[in-house]
Protein backbone atom coordinates (compact mmCIF):
# COMPACT_ATOMS: atom_id res chain seq x y z
CA UNK A 1 0.00 0.00 0.00
CA UNK A 2 1.15 3.45 -0.84
CA UNK A 3 3.34 4.95 2.55
CA UNK A 4 2.01 2.09 4.21
CA UNK A 5 4.42 -0.92 5.78
CA UNK A 6 1.69 -3.20 6.41
CA UNK A 7 0.03 -4.69 3.04
CA UNK A 8 -2.85 -6.26 4.68
CA UNK A 9 -5.37 -6.78 7.98
CA UNK A 10 -4.90 -9.79 9.12
CA UNK A 11 -7.82 -10.91 11.37
CA UNK A 12 -8.58 -9.77 14.96
CA UNK A 13 -7.86 -12.94 17.53
CA UNK A 14 -10.69 -11.13 19.49
CA UNK A 15 -13.27 -11.31 16.59
CA UNK A 16 -15.22 -13.99 14.19
CA UNK A 17 -15.48 -11.78 10.86
CA UNK A 18 -12.27 -9.96 9.20
CA UNK A 19 -11.73 -8.25 6.34
CA UNK A 20 -9.35 -7.61 3.73
CA UNK A 21 -8.54 -5.52 0.95
CA UNK A 22 -9.45 -6.98 -2.99
CA UNK A 23 -6.25 -8.07 -4.82
CA UNK A 24 -7.09 -6.26 -7.94
CA UNK A 25 -4.97 -5.50 -11.01
CA UNK A 26 -5.33 -2.03 -11.28
CA UNK A 27 -3.01 -1.57 -14.24
CA UNK A 28 0.10 0.08 -14.25
CA UNK A 29 2.64 0.89 -11.20
CA UNK A 30 0.16 2.45 -9.33
CA UNK A 31 -0.14 1.37 -5.80
CA UNK A 32 -3.77 1.42 -4.18
CA UNK A 33 -3.81 3.93 -1.03
CA UNK A 34 -5.62 3.45 2.02
CA UNK A 35 -6.62 6.97 4.08
CA UNK A 36 -5.67 7.81 7.46
CA UNK A 37 -8.92 8.13 9.82
CA UNK A 38 -9.63 9.25 13.49
CA UNK A 39 -11.72 8.20 15.64
CA UNK A 40 -12.28 10.44 19.31
CA UNK A 41 -10.93 8.18 22.42
CA UNK A 42 -13.34 8.67 25.18
CA UNK A 43 -11.17 6.86 27.77
CA UNK A 44 -11.19 8.37 31.29
CA UNK A 45 -7.68 8.07 32.35
CA UNK A 46 -4.41 8.70 30.90
CA UNK A 47 -1.65 6.89 32.61
CA UNK A 48 -1.13 3.41 31.82
CA UNK A 49 0.98 1.45 34.51
CA UNK A 50 3.12 -0.95 33.72
CA UNK A 51 4.90 -3.84 36.04
CA UNK A 52 7.20 -5.59 33.70
CA UNK A 53 10.91 -6.09 34.99
CA UNK A 54 12.28 -5.10 31.72
CA UNK A 55 10.76 -1.68 30.96
CA UNK A 56 12.05 0.82 33.55
CA UNK A 57 9.12 3.09 34.46
CA UNK A 58 6.01 2.15 36.31
CA UNK A 59 3.73 4.78 34.31
CA UNK A 60 3.57 6.24 30.91
CA UNK A 61 0.85 8.67 28.91
CA UNK A 62 0.06 7.73 25.17
CA UNK A 63 -2.26 10.86 24.08
CA UNK A 64 -2.85 8.32 20.75
CA UNK A 65 -3.83 4.94 20.05
CA UNK A 66 -2.38 3.37 16.68
CA UNK A 67 0.72 5.23 15.40
CA UNK A 68 0.68 6.52 12.01
CA UNK A 69 4.47 6.31 12.07
CA UNK A 70 3.61 2.76 10.48
CA UNK A 71 6.72 0.97 11.71
CA UNK A 72 6.62 -3.06 10.54
CA UNK A 73 7.78 -4.44 13.45
CA UNK A 74 6.37 -2.20 15.73
CA UNK A 75 5.78 -4.45 19.30
CA UNK A 76 2.49 -2.35 19.90
CA UNK A 77 0.47 -3.65 16.90
CA UNK A 78 -1.49 -6.29 18.62
CA UNK A 79 -2.68 -3.48 21.33
CA UNK A 80 -4.95 -2.16 18.44
CA UNK A 81 -6.96 -6.04 18.58
CA UNK A 82 -8.50 -4.71 21.96
CA UNK A 83 -10.17 -2.29 19.84
CA UNK A 84 -11.67 -4.29 17.51
CA UNK A 85 -9.35 -3.43 14.70
CA UNK A 86 -6.35 -5.30 13.12
CA UNK A 87 -2.95 -5.25 14.12
CA UNK A 88 -1.89 -4.37 10.15
CA UNK A 89 -3.18 -1.37 8.44
CA UNK A 90 -5.73 -0.50 10.46
CA UNK A 91 -3.12 0.12 13.47
CA UNK A 92 -1.33 2.20 11.28
CA UNK A 93 -4.66 4.38 9.67
CA UNK A 94 -6.80 4.03 11.82
CA UNK A 95 -5.97 6.54 15.17
CA UNK A 96 -7.55 6.81 18.64
CA UNK A 97 -7.27 10.52 19.82
CA UNK A 98 -7.33 10.85 23.26
CA UNK A 99 -8.77 14.65 22.95
CA UNK A 100 -8.97 15.09 27.00
CA UNK A 101 -5.42 14.17 27.75
CA UNK A 102 -3.95 17.52 29.21
CA UNK A 103 -7.15 17.42 31.19
CA UNK A 104 -6.95 13.85 32.40
CA UNK A 105 -3.09 14.10 32.98
CA UNK A 106 -3.45 17.32 35.20
CA UNK A 107 -6.35 15.38 37.19
CA UNK A 108 -4.30 12.37 38.09
CA UNK A 109 -1.03 13.88 38.52
CA UNK A 110 -3.42 16.92 41.53
CA UNK A 111 -4.76 13.73 43.06
CA UNK A 112 -3.51 12.89 46.73
CA UNK A 113 -2.77 9.42 45.60
CA UNK A 114 -0.56 10.54 42.77
CA UNK A 115 3.56 10.00 43.86
CA UNK A 116 5.98 11.96 41.94
CA UNK A 117 7.91 9.98 39.40
CA UNK A 118 9.28 9.60 36.07
CA UNK A 119 6.39 9.50 33.32
CA UNK A 120 7.15 7.76 29.71
CA UNK A 121 6.01 9.58 26.56
CA UNK A 122 5.11 7.63 25.50
CA UNK A 123 5.49 4.00 26.41
CA UNK A 124 2.84 2.09 23.04
CA UNK A 125 2.64 4.31 20.35
CA UNK A 126 4.42 7.95 19.59
CA UNK A 127 3.39 10.74 21.00
CA UNK A 128 4.87 12.97 18.36
CA UNK A 129 3.18 10.85 15.25
CA UNK A 130 2.15 13.17 11.96
CA UNK A 131 -1.33 14.35 13.72
CA UNK A 132 0.46 15.66 17.30
CA UNK A 133 1.68 18.42 14.47
CA UNK A 134 -2.20 19.79 14.35
CA UNK A 135 -3.50 19.08 17.69
CA UNK A 136 -0.65 19.59 20.11
CA UNK A 137 -2.10 17.06 22.91
CA UNK A 138 1.81 15.95 23.51
CA UNK A 139 2.74 20.30 23.91
CA UNK A 140 -0.21 20.11 26.62
CA UNK A 141 0.71 17.50 28.73
CA UNK A 142 3.97 18.58 28.84
CA UNK A 143 3.09 21.72 29.74
CA UNK A 144 1.08 20.26 32.76
CA UNK A 145 3.69 18.20 33.80
CA UNK A 146 6.15 21.91 33.44
CA UNK A 147 3.51 23.40 35.24
CA UNK A 148 3.40 20.73 38.01
CA UNK A 149 7.09 20.01 38.06
CA UNK A 150 6.37 16.56 37.53
CA UNK A 151 9.62 14.81 35.66
CA UNK A 152 9.39 13.21 31.88
CA UNK A 153 11.47 10.59 30.21
CA UNK A 154 10.39 11.38 25.99
CA UNK A 155 11.15 8.61 23.18
CA UNK A 156 10.07 9.45 19.51
CA UNK A 157 10.97 8.64 16.38
CA UNK A 158 10.09 12.35 14.69
CA UNK A 159 12.30 15.24 14.38
CA UNK A 160 8.69 17.14 15.55
CA UNK A 161 10.19 17.08 18.88
CA UNK A 162 11.92 20.53 18.31
CA UNK A 163 8.64 21.96 17.93
CA UNK A 164 8.63 22.05 21.84
CA UNK A 165 12.14 22.47 22.78
CA UNK A 166 10.89 25.45 24.36
CA UNK A 167 9.55 23.36 27.34
CA UNK A 168 12.00 20.81 27.18
CA UNK A 169 14.64 23.29 27.75
CA UNK A 170 12.94 24.80 30.94
CA UNK A 171 12.56 21.37 32.40
CA UNK A 172 16.05 20.31 31.81
CA UNK A 173 16.81 23.20 34.10
CA UNK A 174 15.19 21.62 36.92
CA UNK A 175 16.30 18.43 35.92
CA UNK A 176 12.76 17.26 34.59
CA UNK A 177 13.33 15.33 31.86
CA UNK A 178 15.27 12.47 29.65
CA UNK A 179 14.89 12.65 25.72
CA UNK A 180 15.70 9.78 23.44
CA UNK A 181 15.56 9.72 19.50
CA UNK A 182 14.82 5.96 18.21
CA UNK A 183 16.90 5.09 15.50
CA UNK A 184 17.00 1.95 13.40
CA UNK A 185 19.10 2.57 10.80
CA UNK A 186 20.75 5.30 8.91
CA UNK A 187 19.70 4.54 5.12
CA UNK A 188 17.00 6.45 4.50
CA UNK A 189 15.85 3.71 1.62
CA UNK A 190 15.47 1.29 4.32
CA UNK A 191 13.85 3.45 6.87
CA UNK A 192 11.25 4.43 3.89
CA UNK A 193 10.11 1.41 3.57
CA UNK A 194 10.20 -0.21 7.26
CA UNK A 195 9.21 2.83 9.16
CA UNK A 196 7.48 4.84 5.84
CA UNK A 197 5.93 7.98 7.83
CA UNK A 198 8.53 8.65 11.03
CA UNK A 199 11.44 11.28 10.16
CA UNK A 200 13.87 10.12 7.89
CA UNK A 201 17.07 9.23 9.70
CA UNK A 202 19.20 12.48 9.18
CA UNK A 203 16.70 14.84 10.19
CA UNK A 204 16.26 12.31 13.79
CA UNK A 205 20.41 13.06 13.81
CA UNK A 206 19.68 17.07 13.34
CA UNK A 207 17.11 16.29 16.41
CA UNK A 208 19.60 14.83 18.72
CA UNK A 209 22.02 17.99 18.03
CA UNK A 210 19.59 20.76 18.24
CA UNK A 211 18.47 18.98 21.44
CA UNK A 212 21.94 18.67 22.97
CA UNK A 213 22.82 22.62 22.25
CA UNK A 214 19.86 23.41 24.40
CA UNK A 215 21.09 21.72 26.91
CA UNK A 216 18.62 19.00 27.21
CA UNK A 217 19.92 15.46 27.97
CA UNK A 218 19.60 13.44 24.91
CA UNK A 219 20.78 10.04 23.79
CA UNK A 220 19.60 7.65 20.57
CA UNK A 221 17.88 4.14 21.26
CA UNK A 222 18.39 1.65 18.53
CA UNK A 223 15.09 -0.16 18.74
CA UNK A 224 14.78 -2.54 17.11
CA UNK A 225 17.82 -4.25 16.25
CA UNK A 226 17.10 -6.33 12.95
CA UNK A 227 19.50 -9.57 13.34
CA UNK A 228 21.19 -9.65 9.58
CA UNK A 229 19.61 -6.10 8.64
CA UNK A 230 20.50 -3.36 10.77
CA UNK A 231 22.95 -4.86 13.44
CA UNK A 232 25.89 -4.36 11.53
CA UNK A 233 24.57 -0.53 11.84
CA UNK A 234 25.40 -0.56 15.42
CA UNK A 235 28.77 0.85 15.40
CA UNK A 236 27.86 3.72 12.73
CA UNK A 237 24.72 4.74 15.01
CA UNK A 238 26.63 5.17 17.49
CA UNK A 239 29.41 7.46 15.72
CA UNK A 240 27.24 9.42 14.65
CA UNK A 241 24.83 9.94 17.86
CA UNK A 242 28.17 11.08 19.28
CA UNK A 243 28.95 13.08 16.86
CA UNK A 244 25.50 15.31 17.34
CA UNK A 245 25.68 15.77 21.19
CA UNK A 246 23.97 12.78 22.73
CA UNK A 247 25.75 10.96 25.61
CA UNK A 248 23.73 8.07 26.28
CA UNK A 249 22.57 5.34 24.25
CA UNK A 250 20.40 1.55 24.73
CA UNK A 251 19.30 -0.87 22.48
CA UNK A 252 16.39 -3.42 22.02
CA UNK A 253 16.26 -6.55 20.08
CA UNK A 254 13.14 -7.20 17.68
CA UNK A 255 10.49 -8.12 19.13
CA UNK A 256 7.27 -9.77 17.07
CA UNK A 257 4.46 -10.39 19.27
CA UNK A 258 1.12 -11.75 18.05
CA UNK A 259 -0.08 -11.23 14.00
CA UNK A 260 3.82 -8.92 14.46
CA UNK A 261 5.35 -11.35 13.32
CA UNK A 262 3.13 -12.43 10.16
CA UNK A 263 2.88 -9.05 9.45
CA UNK A 264 7.14 -9.08 9.44
CA UNK A 265 7.57 -12.59 7.76
CA UNK A 266 5.33 -10.72 4.62
CA UNK A 267 7.28 -7.51 4.40
CA UNK A 268 10.25 -9.55 4.35
CA UNK A 269 10.24 -10.68 0.90
CA UNK A 270 8.72 -8.20 -0.78
CA UNK A 271 10.76 -5.52 0.06
CA UNK A 272 14.16 -6.74 0.80
CA UNK A 273 14.08 -10.49 -1.02
CA UNK A 274 17.45 -10.98 -1.39
CA UNK A 275 17.58 -10.85 2.61
CA UNK A 276 14.95 -12.14 3.88
CA UNK A 277 16.25 -16.17 4.55
CA UNK A 278 19.07 -14.29 6.37
CA UNK A 279 17.07 -12.07 8.55
CA UNK A 280 15.03 -15.01 9.35
CA UNK A 281 17.57 -17.14 10.26
CA UNK A 282 19.54 -14.19 12.64
CA UNK A 283 16.18 -13.88 14.16
CA UNK A 284 15.76 -17.41 15.45
CA UNK A 285 19.53 -17.80 16.22
CA UNK A 286 18.51 -15.03 19.44
CA UNK A 287 15.06 -16.60 20.01
CA UNK A 288 16.21 -20.51 20.69
CA UNK A 289 15.05 -21.39 17.31
CA UNK A 290 11.75 -19.71 17.26
CA UNK A 291 10.91 -15.78 16.06
CA UNK A 292 9.67 -14.41 19.08
CA UNK A 293 9.95 -14.79 22.82
CA UNK A 294 7.95 -13.62 25.65
CA UNK A 295 10.20 -14.39 29.19
CA UNK A 296 11.31 -11.46 31.11
CA UNK A 297 14.88 -11.11 31.06
CA UNK A 298 15.48 -11.89 27.44
CA UNK A 299 12.41 -10.58 25.36
CA UNK A 300 14.56 -7.36 25.06
CA UNK A 301 17.96 -8.59 24.39
CA UNK A 302 17.80 -12.33 23.06
CA UNK A 303 19.75 -15.65 24.19
CA UNK A 304 22.50 -17.42 22.44
CA UNK A 305 25.48 -16.57 21.20
CA UNK A 306 24.08 -14.02 18.19
CA UNK A 307 22.88 -12.47 20.97
CA UNK A 308 25.79 -11.96 23.45
CA UNK A 309 27.99 -11.08 19.91
CA UNK A 310 25.48 -7.81 19.71
CA UNK A 311 25.03 -6.97 23.44
CA UNK A 312 29.10 -6.90 22.98
CA UNK A 313 29.49 -4.65 20.12
CA UNK A 314 26.63 -2.49 21.23
CA UNK A 315 28.85 -2.44 24.16
CA UNK A 316 31.71 -1.76 22.79
CA UNK A 317 31.25 0.86 20.50
CA UNK A 318 28.85 2.62 23.42
CA UNK A 319 31.93 3.11 25.18
CA UNK A 320 34.52 3.94 22.31
CA UNK A 321 32.28 6.83 21.71
CA UNK A 322 31.58 8.04 25.04
CA UNK A 323 27.54 6.94 24.90
CA UNK A 324 27.88 5.56 28.39
CA UNK A 325 27.23 8.66 30.43
CA UNK A 326 25.34 7.48 33.94
CA UNK A 327 22.58 10.56 34.33
CA UNK A 328 21.21 11.28 37.47
CA UNK A 329 18.25 10.28 38.37
CA UNK A 330 15.38 13.41 37.62
CA UNK A 331 13.99 15.63 40.60
CA UNK A 332 11.23 14.87 42.14
CA UNK A 333 11.36 16.85 45.38
CA UNK A 334 10.62 20.11 42.89
CA UNK A 335 6.85 18.47 42.76
CA UNK A 336 3.66 21.06 43.15
CA UNK A 337 1.00 19.47 44.65
CA UNK A 338 -2.23 21.74 43.65
CA UNK A 339 -4.09 22.57 46.65
CA UNK A 340 -7.48 21.69 46.64
CA UNK A 341 -9.99 25.07 47.64
CA UNK A 342 -11.99 22.88 49.72
CA UNK A 343 -11.79 23.07 53.40
CA UNK A 344 -9.84 20.41 54.76
CA UNK A 345 -11.55 18.77 57.79
CA UNK A 346 -8.57 18.30 59.98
Amino acid sequence: MKGRSSASNPPNRFESRSYEHLDLDIGGDERPSVPTQFFRDTSRSILSKNDSPDVPFTFSINPYRGCEHGCIYCYARPSHEYLGFSAGLDFESKIMVKTDAPILLEKELTSRKWVPQIIAFSGNTDCYQPLERKLGLTRKCLEVCLRLRNPVGLITKNSLVLRDIDILREMATMNLVHVFLSITTLKPDLARVMEPRTSSPSNRLEAVSALASAGIPVGVNIAPVIPGLTDEEIPAILKEASEHGATSAGYILLRLPGAVKQLFLDWLPQNIPEKAARVINRIQETRDGELTDARFGTRMTGSGPVSKTIHDLFTLYRAKYGLNTTWKPLATDLFLRKETKQLRLF
